[in-house]
């Protein structure tokens, strides 16, 4: 094979006559050149390091202290009041005779040394003074409780002064330091709050019931259990996070296919090529080119809150690349590795390492759809054991912990999981066609989703932190892993991607990247496997959970265009509001009642937040979707006041005043404790059978609607989280659209998600004529 040749820098042989040195100038230069870029990449972090570790000042305003010192000093003023003279007298400094004398003829050598010491010092302490009123400034969040235009004057200045703190172009991280922790709500007001959400759940002597339950837990455990919260608190950079990415997803020992991991799809009108190859060497390229702005930390701080200058934690993004969920006996383990040159790939049951820099450069589109096509032209069969292996990564974690531990600790099978773990992301060439096409495109884009979820259960590696996938016709999609990231951060990835591919790599006119082809690039390398029959066994077993869990997997995507956020906001509605209390009427209509609902919201106004819980079945939206079904004729004024509320409940969620983190919270300790609680046992026992998220539509500057408007991505969506309940994501695209994506499980004979959907559609279809007519009965 050539290119193993080539890998091999130098080659030896000992003859009678001596040693036979042979050097491989190539090898050599190829070393040299990833060196380069290796020290490189260390240089600008060590640089991105320094500039974040003094924001929000700057490197060069140290030498504007230390010149302004010295000119003070030179004018006969002592800028310090006294502070350089003392530190001169304790510098350890001693001097022979011959120093001395000069010294007394440089008069003002060492008077500098002094200044320039308590300079750096000056220059040290305003950047904490900085920071420090930065954090408070980011630590006031009443601006969100304000109705829109009418800021108060508290709020106005409040803004002047936090974009003049952050006059500065910030990098990535440049905030993390600066941002607030998150606080822990008053025990008093979380159980307030936890009964209000219950009340039109419950039957008056239920509700009575569970209030002696929570004045009884307040009275006796639940404070000694908020002291060592509390504690933890001023500890811990955030006292929910690892709990929650420990407790509710690396400890849970089912499959995480289905159940935890998530998909995103592709343009829904659009696929900018149909050549499969073409489309994976651009959707990689755009994928590293991401990762190179994340490692240089080039991206404003992710997610910035629509107009505000409020930035948002970006933590999450440091294990975005290069990352892999790694099975374990009681727990699994997030691995990250802090580079890596290759992406996995899986084609026809075999696997692939495929290098995506030469030479210490990133190759180009063109040159990753010629690898990629070798791959795609590779008749090679499958190793024995090899073509469904990825199943154990779909079934339980157990049984992958074990086999993982005996048989993939060491030799060939070590090493090519290693490839597999450590690659930049994980890329499946799928061998069949998706999308909205065809004569039915409806059940197609459903069966797209169920694809993007969990495939065939053995072609995609779900414990990758995302994958994508590439189909036949170039239709694209991503599967993603939960525990390191929450959806808005692989949705910001996700929408570069699909903007650079389609509006800036772009395509020949037919099909092809753009760029040249260097031929003498090695061959991507086959991974190669040693898998006995005792693993063969297990991932029959495996592969028969994951496939019951997927038959039972109910997928619909729906692309309503009536009507989007446009006409919803002329009403001064929330647009969020409005489909949250569209999907408790369509509940209600399916089921015959209300459920406890959970909307996800993010914390990241927090450093290192995650997510907390908006629970939108409310007193308020329960008395429109009754007066709906009485015909109450004043019906827009209880959904404006259902819109209110339920606006109220999303801001004290982003803002740390949320319910359900907290009492997780107290649930652990409690744990650790050893103690048990009836109260949080109820509590954190109730189902969730209605489960839903919106995903935002981050960077709307990158997909120009106006004269592209095909250019639409469909969004993602998720399973449902009970098993008599239903998963429901959304995303408001533009001004008039929404795709809703519905699962469900077909075991149960109560959830069809397509009958569910239609019900969501008969609110916004009662709405989207007579808003008029409604308006006047306030």
């Amino acid at each position: 094979m050539a290119e193993a040749h080539q890998a091999v820098a130098f080659q030896f042989t000992i003859t009678p006559e001596g040693i036979d040195l042979q050097l491989s100038y190539q090898a050599l230069n190829q070393i040299y050149l990833s060196g380069l870029r290796s020290w490189k990449k260390r240089v600008s972090r060590m640089r991105n390091s320094v500039i974040k570790g003094v924001y929000p000042a700057s490197p060069s305003s140290w030498l504007f202290v230390v010149i302004a010192t010295l000119v003070t000093m030179y004018m006969h003023s002592d800028p310090s009041m006294g502070l350089i003279a003392k530190i001169q007298q304790h510098l350890p400094l001693r001097y022979t005779d011959k120093h001395t004398h000069f010294f007394r003829d440089q008069k003002f050598v060492l008077p500098s040394l002094v200044s320039l010491v308590f300079s750096t010092l000056l220059w040290l302490s305003l950047i904490l003074a900085l920071r420090f009123c930065l954090k408070l400034l980011l630590s006031y969040h009443q601006w969100m409780f304000e109705r829109h235009g009418q800021i108060s004057n508290t709020t106005k200045v409040w803004v002047t002064l936090v974009r003049l703190f952050s006059s500065r172009k910030p990098l990535l991280y440049s905030y993390q330091t600066s941002l607030p922790h998150l606080p822990v709500p008053a025990i008093k007001d979380t159980l307030s709050r936890y009964l209000e959400s219950v009340r039109p759940l419950l039957s008056d002597v239920e509700f009575k019931q569970m209030t002696e339950l929570a004045s009884q837990f307040e009275s006796t455990l639940g404070n000694r259990l908020q002291r060592y919260l509390k504690l933890k608190a001023l500890w811990a950079t955030n006292y929910v996070s690892d709990w929650w990415e420990e407790y509710v997803y690396l400890r849970s020992r089912s499959p995480i296919m289905v159940n935890s991991n998530y998909y995103g799809m592709d343009f829904l009108y659009v696929t900018p090529t149909p050549l499969q190859a073409a489309r994976a060497g651009n959707t990689i390229t755009a994928l590293l080119l991401y990762r190179r702005k994340v490692n240089r930390e080039e991206l404003k701080p992710v997610g910035r809150v629509p107009g505000t200058v409020i930035p948002l934690c970006a933590a999450q993004c440091e294990r975005m690349f290069n990352t892999t969920r790694t099975p374990g006996a009681e727990t699994d383990v997030l691995q990250h590795w802090q580079d890596s040159e290759f992406v996995a790939v899986y084609h026809n049951g075999r696997y692939f390492r495929l290098w995506v820099y030469c030479a210490g450069r990133l190759l180009s589109p063109r040159e990753i759809e010629y690898q990629i096509q070798r791959i795609l032209d590779d008749s090679s069969p499958p190793q024995p054991g090899e073509e469904k292996l990825g199943a154990l990564t779909a079934g339980d974690r157990i049984p992958w912990s074990q086999m993982r531990k005996q048989y993939f600790t060491s030799g060939v099978n070590k090493r090519s999981l290693d490839v597999i773990e450590k690659a930049a992301f994980f890329v499946t060439l799928d061998d069949e066609e998706q999308g909205m096409r065809g004569e039915d495109p409806v059940k197609n884009l459903d069966c797209y989703a169920k694809s993007l979820l969990h495939g065939k259960c053995y072609d995609r590696w779900f414990d990758k932190s995302f994958s994508i996938v590439i189909y036949k016709n170039g239709k694209n999609g991503l599967n993603a892993e939960h525990s390191w990231a929450d959806a808005p951060t692989v949705a910001h990835l996700w929408e570069y991607t699909l903007a650079t591919d389609a509006f800036q790599l772009g395509y020949t006119e037919d099909g092809h990247c753009k760029g040249q082809v260097d031929r003498s690039l090695p061959h991507p390398q086959r991974l190669v496997w040693d898998i006995p029959s005792e693993v063969q066994a297990q991932v029959q077993r495996s592969l028969a959970v994951a496939q019951a869990l997927a038959d039972d997997v109910d997928c619909h995507v729906f692309p309503f265009r009536d009507f989007g956020k446009g006409r919803i906001k002329k009403l001064r509605i929330s647009p969020d509001a409005f489909i949250q209390i569209s999907l408790q009427l369509a509940y209600y209509r399916d089921r015959g009642g209300f459920c406890l609902t959970y909307e996800a919201s993010m914390t990241r106004l927090f450093r290192e937040g995650r997510t907390e819980t908006v629970r939108s079945c409310s007193n308020e939206s329960c008395d429109f979707v009754k007066a709906l079904e009485g015909q109450n004729f004043k019906l827009l004024r209880l959904f404006q006041l259902a819109s209110e509320k339920h606006q109220n409940l999303y801001r004290l969620a982003m803002t740390g005043a949320g319910i359900d983190r907290h009492l997780f919270c107290l649930y652990v300790v409690s744990k650790y404790l050893g103690v048990e609680s009836s109260f949080l046992k109820q509590v954190l026992s109730e189902p969730w059978r209605l489960s839903t998220s919106q995903t935002p539509v981050q960077q709307m500057e990158l997909f120009d609607l106006k004269n592209h408007p095909d250019f639409i991505s469909l969004g993602g969506g998720f399973g449902p989280v009970a098993d008599d309940g239903y998963g429901v994501s959304y995303i408001i695209v533009g001004e008039d659209m929404i795709n809703f994506h519905v699962s469900s499980k077909y075991s149960c004979s109560e959830t069809v998600s397509k009958i569910f959907i239609s019900l969501v559609m008969e609110l916004c279809c009662l709405f989207s004529v007579p808003f008029s007519y409604y308006s006047l009965e306030i």
